[in-house]
C-alpha cells in the first residue's frame, strides 16, 4: 500500500482520521509529555521530539506499506491534530485496535467517535469479523471509550500486558462484525448531592486515611464483621478503586458523605446489586460513618437522598431502580433506625444471615422500599 496516497480518509460530525504528516511532530511531542499517556502507554520515556519524528516518518509509514503491518491513523478535531488511532496483528479477519488522544481533546466524545469509524470501516470494507480492545487494568479512560463504542465480554487477564520492563494486569473486550456500536448495560455516573450539614460526591484515592480510619473502627468492625481486621491503608485504597469497578460494570454506586467546609470524609452510602441489563433488579442499600459523623442525624439525610436518586428513571439521570432492599442486624438499632426513618418496611428477619465476629451469625432485619410507599 503507498502511503499516504492510499490511506483512506475517514470523516464524521468533527472528526477527520487522516495519513500523518511530518508536520504533526510537534503535536505529537506535546502529547506524549502527558503524565496519563506515558502511565498507560508503551511509548518510551523520557519521550524526545527525535521519537516523534521517528514515528511520523519510520513507524506510521512502514506500517502501511507492509501488508500486514499496522495503520495509524491522525485524529483531527475541527481541524487540529489530535491523537492517533491504530490497528495491530492484522490477520485472519481479526485485529486489535490502540488509541491515545491530547489532553484537550479529552471528555468530549472525539475518541468514541474516531474508534466507532475505524471499527465500521474495517467491518464495513475490510471484511474483518472481530475487533480487539485492550488495557492496562485502571485506564479508566480508555475502557470508558471501548464501553461507549460496544465492546463487550471484557475478561482480566493477569500479567498480560508489559510496558517499559514492567507487567502489568490487561483488560480485554471485543466487538464483532453483527454488534452493535452502542453501550452494553450501564456506567453509573455520581451525581453530588446535599447542603447544609454534609455534601456527598464520588470517592477519591485522598480519602483513603478516612476510611482506614472509619472500618478500623470498634463499632464499624463489630457491625461489618466481614471487613478486614487489622484495617490496613492499603484495604482502603483498593476499597476506593473498586468503586469505579462498581461503576463500570453497572454493579453499583457509591457516595462519599463529606463535611461541607473541610471535605473530608465522614460516612459512606453505596447501591450495589443492580448489575443487568434490563433494569429490573432491585438495589440494595449499605453504609457506615466514620466516628466523627455520627450522632448528627447525617446518615438519615443522605439515605433520603440516595433514595430519591435511585427511583429516579434512567432518562433522568438516576438509577431506575423499582424495588430497594435493605439489611441490618437486628440488635443494630442505629442502622434499622436510619431504614425505619427513610420509609423501608420490615418484611422479614433472615436467621443467621450475617457473620459475625468470633464465630457468631447474627440475624438480619430485612427491609423493603417501593417507589409508592409513603415516605417521610
Amino acid at each position: 500500500m503507498r502511503f499516504p496516497d492510499d490511506v483512506p480518509v475517514l470523516t464524521a460530525d468533527s472528526i477527520t482520521l487522516r495519513a500523518h504528516t511530518p508536520a504533526d511532530a510537534d503535536a505529537v511531542y506535546e502529547m506524549c509529555q502527558d503524565p496519563v499517556m506515558q502511565r498507560w502507554t508503551t511509548i518510551p520515556v523520557p519521550y524526545s521530539h527525535a521519537d516523534a519524528v521517528s514515528f511520523l516518518t519510520e513507524l506510521v509509514p512502514n506500517g502501511w506499506r507492509d501488508e500486514n503491518g499496522s495503520r495509524h491513523w491522525a485524529i483531527d478535531v475541527d481541524g487540529r491534530f489530535a491523537g492517533t488511532i491504530s490497528l495491530h496483528d492484522i490477520s485472519g479477519g481479526v485485529g486489535e485496535i490502540g488509541f491515545a488522544i491530547a489532553p484537550w481533546a479529552r471528555g468530549a466524545g472525539a475518541m468514541t467517535r474516531a474508534v466507532k469509524l475505524v471499527v465500521r470501516h474495517v467491518f464495513d470494507d475490510l471484511n474483518w469479523d472481530r475487533v480487539i480492545w485492550r488495557a492496562h487494568v485502571g485506564n479508566w479512560g480508555s475502557r470508558r471509550v471501548a464501553w461507549k463504542a460496544g465492546f463487550r465480554g471484557l475478561v482480566v487477564v493477569p500479567g498480560a500486558a508489559q510496558a517499559r520492563g514492567v507487567r502489568y494486569d490487561e483488560w480485554v473486550a471485543t466487538v464483532g462484525r453483527d454488534d452493535e456500536l452502542e453501550p452494553q448495560g450501564n456506567w453509573w455516573t455520581v451525581p453530588e448531592f446535599g447542603g447544609g450539614t454534609f455534601r456527598m460526591r464520588a470517592p477519591r484515592p485522598d480519602d483513603a486515611k478516612r476510611v482506614q480510619e472509619a472500618c478500623s473502627d470498634e463499632r464499624t468492625q463489630y457491625w461489618l464483621a466481614g471487613l478486614p481486621s487489622p484495617y490496613e491503608l492499603h484495604h482502603a485504597e483498593g476499597f476506593i478503586e473498586s468503586r469505579n469497578e462498581a461503576r463500570a460494570s453497572g454493579e453499583g454506586v457509591s457516595w462519599v458523605i463529606a463535611d461541607p467546609g473541610t471535605d473530608e470524609l465522614i460516612g459512606n452510602v453505596s447501591i450495589f446489586g443492580m448489575n443487568d441489563r434490563l433494569n429490573t433488579r432491585p438495589g440494595e442499600i449499605g453504609y457506615w460513618m466514620h466516628p466523627s459523623g455520627r450522632g448528627k442525624n447525617v446518615m438519615t439525610n443522605a439515605v433520603r437522598l440516595v433514595i430519591e436518586h435511585a427511583f429516579t428513571p434512567i432518562e433522568k439521570g438516576g438509577l431506575g431502580r423499582r424495588r430497594l432492599t435493605l439489611l441490618a442486624a437486628v440488635e443494630n438499632t442505629a442502622s434499622a433506625h436510619v431504614a425505619e426513618a427513610n420509609g423501608f418496611n420490615k418484611v422479614g428477619i433472615g436467621r443467621a444471615g450475617a457473620p459475625g465476629r468470633d464465630g457468631r451469625w447474627d440475624d438480619d432485619y430485612i427491609f423493603d422500599l417501593l417507589p409508592t410507599d409513603p415516605r417521610p
